[in-house]
């Protein structure tokens, strides 16, 4: 029997898209689970005028498909509603009755857990008026859930920071990047340090190089407006990317605490370089979709609401240093775009060669420890064996693993996941703000050459795996993309 965590969650954008499709059903499912059961609330706001009872039916059509009908009412019991102005003082008064009376009335004592699903602008605001206007509890904990994007540089994550810390204590943030949530990101850290083998070998010593593809086979699709100010610099890099290089290049933790994950990040995060002019035309590559052999695939600078002469980057290929002992000489890897071959997030960590010699036609090979994350979720591990053959030669073999059917259908979502750890105060998939603030000063120095064009804009046909110059940024190094887009 699972533990019974007692909170009251205010979304904030309550009638909003996220919410219907993600929020109520992982609410939902954590409800079934028995974490949420007598003593928990769920407020909602927004602008639209809804009575308690038209909130409740419009939860009840986002978790209603397959369900028991009676315990879908007897979940959105627990839900009342307050329509409110967020920019405005005054709209916090009933807000604060509502949230009040839900908590007196399901026992939930006092915990509270504030959800911005709601336009980056107004986080700052809300976060300043629900203490101006007493909306945190006097007892139990106040948490606020901030979904990306957190600034769009790092004077705007900077200035958010500073409101949000006016309010609230930095252990109270909860920062949402949804990749940190996904089951195959969470086995990094098992298959690392759970297997002495693979945690001894953590470092330059064995490693050669870290690779992260984040790919994507759609273009801009209808977002022209949002990513032509954003990129794939800003879209993924900047964010999902870099949140899932600090899982990767972490010292070890000195135990499986949040605080602790957090300092052993944070400690990689401070010796990552941050490049000059020169360092982002020698270790980075933009690229931008051009026209591709499938029909209806035109070249980005052609989509609806792109300026023809555009030059954001969809395509963005990069390489990492950590300047620490144990990553010393080794190249991390990044790269995303749209319009690539397949659809693919996936980590590969290559082993260097054995530099044992059998005398045979076939040396050992470097072999790969590769994660996929989505969307075929599996875990591969090459190692050197010897050919089937009368000749003395070697061979690379994959142990495989992927969760069966049936373990993917009780993986708690992304989302879930992460209400659950937020109602649990369990920080260590969230990002924080010494993350956050290294990544957009690392990404602000690209950014800044980018924006002076001052460095070549390589166009790319659809449907390929990207520029020829992201492959040649690995070759001078003598490494080579895993990933070829198969």
């Amino acid at each position: 029997m699972v533990a019974e965590l007692k909170t009251l969650v205010t979304f904030f954008g309550a009638t909003g898209d996220l919410a219907k499709r993600l929020l109520y059903p992982s609410v939902f499912n954590l409800y079934k689970k028995g974490y949420l059961a007598e003593n928990f609330a769920v407020v909602g706001t927004a602008r639209q005028d809804l009575t308690d009872e038209e909130y409740r039916e419009m939860v009840t059509e986002s978790v209603q498909d397959g369900q028991d009908a009676a315990q879908v009412a007897a979940f959105v019991a627990h839900f009342s509603y307050d329509a409110s102005d967020v920019t405005e003082a005054a709209g916090y008064a009933n807000l604060k009755k509502t949230i009040e009376a839900a908590s007196a009335k399901f026992g939930v004592e006092g915990n509270r857990i504030f959800y911005m699903s709601v336009a980056p602008r107004f986080f700052g605001t809300i976060a300043q008026f629900l203490k101006s206007e007493g909306l945190l509890a006097d007892k139990g904990y106040n948490r606020i859930m901030i979904e990306k994007p957190f600034g769009t540089s790092y004077e705007t994550a900077e200035k958010l920071q500073n409101e949000l810390t006016a309010a609230f204590d930095e252990d109270q943030v909860y920062r949402i990047d949804h990749f940190l949530g996904k089951e195959m990101v969470l086995n990094i850290a098992p298959l690392r340090f759970g297997n002495p083998l693979i945690n001894n070998a953590w470092n330059k010593d064995y490693i050669k190089n870290v690779q992260v593809t984040l790919a994507e086979t759609l273009g801009v699709e209808e977002r022209a407006g949002y990513y032509d100010t954003a990129g794939a610099l800003l879209d993924m890099i900047q964010n999902h990317t870099m949140q899932i290089i600090g899982w990767l290049a972490m010292e070890e933790p000195k135990d499986f605490s949040d605080v602790a994950i957090r300092d052993a990040k944070n400690a990689a995060f401070s010796a990552l370089e941050i490049y000059d002019e020169a360092g982002v035309n020698r270790y980075f590559v933009r690229g931008q979709y051009g026209a591709g052999k499938t029909a209806g695939h035109i070249a980005y600078n052609q989509e609806p609401d792109v300026p023809a002469d555009s030059k954001t980057n969809t395509y963005i290929a990069g390489e990492l240093h950590f300047n620490t002992p144990r990553w010393e000489g080794v190249p991390f890897y990044v790269r995303s775009g749209k319009r690539l071959t397949k659809k693919t997030t996936r980590i590969d960590v290559v082993f260097k060669a054995g530099a044992f010699s059998f005398g045979s036609a076939q040396e050992p090979q470097e072999t790969v420890l590769s994660i996929v994350v989505s969307p075929d979720e599996k875990i591969t591990w090459s190692l050197n064996a010897k050919e089937v053959s009368d000749n003395f030669n070697t061979q690379t073999i994959d142990l495989n693993w992927a969760p069966t059917a049936e373990q993917k259908a009780i993986t708690p979502a992304p989302y879930e996941r992460m209400l659950h750890d937020a109602m649990d105060g369990n920080g260590s998939n969230f990002a924080d703000w010494h993350g956050v603030a290294t990544a957009w000063k690392f990404t602000d120095a690209i950014s800044d050459v980018y924006a002076a064009d001052k460095a070549p804009l390589e166009i790319y046909e659809s449907d390929t795996m990207g520029p020829q110059a992201a492959d040649d940024l690995l070759a001078k190094n003598g490494d080579a993309w895993v990933f070829r887009g198969e």
